[in-house]
């Protein structure tokens, strides 16, 4: 079953779109919340059919758009709000995941027949590898982290450094999206936020807070986090294991859009790994 394009409504604050994957039996799955990177999107490339990969092997998969990745409710995908891109930040992003963990494991939840809220893996790209790495040293509800190249320090980040003066001078700066061509707005509120909350958002010491399981996957020649990141993240953690894919690159393979009905052979070993790893 698909269940696509669903709206978490939250008083003062954005709505949340987010797609389930799972086979309706009414037994109690693990569920998979995936988060993906920045400039990125749950409709991204080949996500559908990842998504599709994790239900056909028994798992209850839920991924979502950050409330300001720049989509809309009426169209998900790509950037139509760039105002709303402007005012992300770090906090807005675990503020969604936390929403959206809560509104999962509720109640008022239509499948909660079908997950079991015991068992909750967190799967992170880039960006929001980082995103789950901190969310995932926070609530004991997470009992698995997986990331996919993800950042290893928010500090490092382009979105996060460069001219700071001129930065606050101005307001606002751009980065240009290369397959869209927009000029991507970051409010200065961004670094502020970064800022106020940097010990909260030292990845390093909160990959050393989880006792989880973590699994990290990174390509060997990602050109955008390099794969020393990976080596980063692996030292600071104790109970995790690495695995290098060879001959790929920050999204193992995949492009947008993605016309294939079958996964890149990169993403397909990433799957792999990553389900036997949750499902062991």
């Amino acid at each position: 079953m698909i269940v696509k394009n669903q709206v978490l409504y939250r008083e003062e604050k954005k709505p949340i779109v987010w797609d389930a994957f799972f086979n309706p039996n009414g037994k109690k799955k693990t569920v998979v919340i995936f988060c993906h990177g920045y400039k990125g999107f749950k409709d991204w490339g080949a996500w559908d059919l990842v998504a599709q990969q994790f239900s056909d092997h028994g798992l209850f998969f839920i991924k979502f758009n950050f409330s300001h990745n720049g989509g809309t409710v009426e169209n998900p995908i790509d950037f139509p709000d760039l105002e709303a891109f402007a005012q992300n930040n770090y906090t807005k992003e675990l503020d969604d995941l936390n929403d959206l963990l809560n509104f999962t494991t509720s109640e008022a939840f239509e499948y909660k027949n079908e997950i079991n809220k015991r068992e909750i893996t967190l799967i992170g790209h880039s960006r929001g590898g980082g995103i789950s790495i901190i969310k995932t040293s926070e609530d004991n509800r997470i009992s698995k982290l997986i990331t996919w190249a993800s950042v290893s320090s928010f500090g490092k980040r382009t979105s996060t450094t460069g001219d700071l003066e001129q930065w606050r001078k101005d307001g606002v700066k751009y980065v240009l999206n290369g397959r869209t061509k927009q000029q991507m707005p970051h409010n200065y509120q961004f670094y502020e936020d970064f800022k106020a909350n940097e010990e909260r958002f030292h990845i390093e010491s909160a990959i050393q807070r989880i006792t989880s399981p973590v699994l990290i996957i990174h390509a060997q020649d990602d050109p955008s986090v390099k794969f020393e990141e990976a080596e980063a993240l692996d030292s600071w953690c104790s109970i995790n294991q690495l695995i290098s894919i060879e001959n790929s690159n920050h999204v193992f393979g995949a492009r947008h859009p993605w016309n294939e009905n079958h996964l890149p052979k990169a993403l397909e070993i990433v799957v792999h790994e990553t389900i036997a790893f949750i499902t062991s």
